[in-house]
């Protein structure tokens, strides 16, 4: 248990920790709450709130095991808040209670470096304020040889601003106190003399006071921008960092759903499959019987056995567009996106479909929005789930009907919509719609709209439906648009 853990002075000194045996250094770290009034008080002059206890804890970087066995100990801390403080702390174990279970942890030696991110590089800052001291001493030359008429002092602020915001603010009021020196000297030798002898160094208390405040407010803007932009980056980071989190949590939500529907999906295909294969073995066998009849009799056509190959095939191509189905469902390909016209495209693929609608007496009705804007969307796999979602509406209307596709655009997404005035669907139905291997089909896998549902999800949309028994069905897609559309 940490007892103490006290700084005096942000100079070097000494100072002891007392903890338990059984915690070790790095969790004694962790609870100096000091180091925060320390933090607050030394950086920049106190200018930084003090950061909160969680803010405040420090990480040690070069400490992997407690200090046990081991006389002394070298650390680099870093403070989590702003990263600005480098501690090095020199550590000795006292090692004269060898009885008593805590320990006696001094601190030897300790510097503190402060090195913000936002600061400039020592080298720099010199360079920054030999330039300052130099254009200070240039412009009291030029004040004197211009004389009392030709007023400059404005100028004296460049050399202040440029050292403060360089160097700091000691460089700052440093500076500004030369300047104000300078412009004193250049004053009193550049003309004649003042009424009272107290004029001057009143102008130049003034104008020094003047310089502290520009240096004060200039520097403290400067922090206070770059913690700034260290929150901002910090809360950047963090909402990227959540926006990662979010994206993977939500393809192991995709992982599982698909992984907890293998065990209905084997259940499924063994269904499925196990049918016609029994029916296959069955006309199989009855194909042997009449071979054998029609060998033996020679009397009898081949007209049954024709019959039954045709039966055979059927079942065949069905086992072959259910597993075609699970392994679409299962294997979805990656989406290959372009930019795509809906007009021109569906005006192009629904001329493939019309003899299938002729066919089963459907009338296709189209209503399209001219000035619709492209979309960024996978051509092959959009199609896909508009055919399926046309099949299903043909199949709802047996006698025939009305099918209607329609696109318009609907804020900064484009809606597409299927509609039919077939049967319809009752609520129970409708609930369960996108639920894979739900089917009203006798002859459906349940597939069809849950696959459609991962193509329009993988593209950004969204896929429902609106149905009421007897009043028909319609299914609408929203895409967004394409980017600049």
């Amino acid at each position: 248990m940490v007892l103490a853990f006290i700084l005096k002075s942000a100079f070097p000194g000494v100072t002891i920790l007392q903890f338990g045996a059984r915690n070790d250094f790095r969790h004694a770290l962790r609870e100096w709450n000091d180091v925060a009034r320390w933090h607050s008080k030394k950086i920049n002059g106190g200018r930084i709130n003090p950061p909160t206890r969680e803010k405040a804890n420090l990480q040690a970087l070069k400490f992997s095991q407690v200090l046990r066995g081991r006389k002394s100990r070298r650390l680099c801390l870093t403070c989590r808040c702003c990263g600005a403080v480098t501690v090095l702390v020199t550590l000795e174990i006292n090692r004269t209670m060898n009885e008593n279970p805590n320990r006696l942890v001094k601190v030897c030696s300790s510097k503190f470096q402060v090195n913000p991110r936002g600061e400039f590089r020592a080298r720099s800052k010199v360079a920054a304020t030999a330039a300052a001291v130099t254009l200070a001493i240039v412009l009291g030359l030029v004040d004197y040889l211009t004389g009392r008429e030709w007023a400059i002092s404005a100028f004296y602020l460049l050399p202040t601003c440029f050292a403060g915001w360089v160097a700091g603010r000691s460089a700052g009021f440093a500076v500004g106190a030369l300047c104000t020196g300078v412009w004193f000297l250049s004053d009193i030798l550049g003309g004649p003399t003042y009424q009272h002898p107290l004029i001057p160094v009143w102008n130049a208390i003034m104008l020094f006071v003047f310089f502290f405040v520009v240096v004060w407010l200039l520097t403290a803007f400067r922090s206070s921008h770059y913690y700034l932009e260290q929150t901002v980056e910090r809360r950047t980071a963090a909402l990227r960092a959540e926006m990662e989190e979010r994206k993977r949590l939500e393809h192991a939500k995709l992982q599982a759903e698909r992984l907890a529907v293998v065990g209905s999906m084997a259940a499924q295909v063994a269904h499925e499959i196990r049918n016609p294969l029994g029916s296959i073995f069955l006309n199989l066998d009855l194909i042997g019987e009449e071979l054998n009849v029609f060998v033996n009799s020679n009397r009898r056509s081949a007209a049954e056995c024709q019959a039954l190959l045709r039966e055979m095939r059927s079942q065949v191509l069905r086992i072959r567009q259910v597993l075609q189905d699970y392994l679409r469902f299962a294997r979805m390909p990656k989406s290959e996106r372009a930019v795509v016209s809906l007009k021109g495209f569906l005006e192009e693929k629904l001329n493939f479909v019309q003899p299938l609608l002729d066919q089963r007496r459907v009338d296709l009705r189209k209503t399209f929005d001219p000035s619709l804007p492209p979309v960024y969307a996978d051509a092959e796999q959009l199609w896909e789930v508009l055919l399926n979602l046309i099949r299903n509406a043909v199949d709802a209307m047996p006698a025939g009907g009305n099918l209607t596709v329609s696109t318009k655009r609907n804020d900064a997404e484009v809606l597409v919509s299927v509609s039919d005035n077939g049967r319809g669907m009752t609520e129970e139905e409708a609930r369960n719609l996108f639920v894979p291997f739900f089917t009203t089909k006798s002859d459906g896998t349940g597939l069809g709209l849950a696959y459609a549902q991962q193509v329009i999800n993988e593209h950004g949309g969204k896929i429902d439906c609106a149905t009421a028994r007897g009043k028909g069905s319609t299914f609408s897609i929203q895409l967004p648009l394409a980017v600049g559309a």
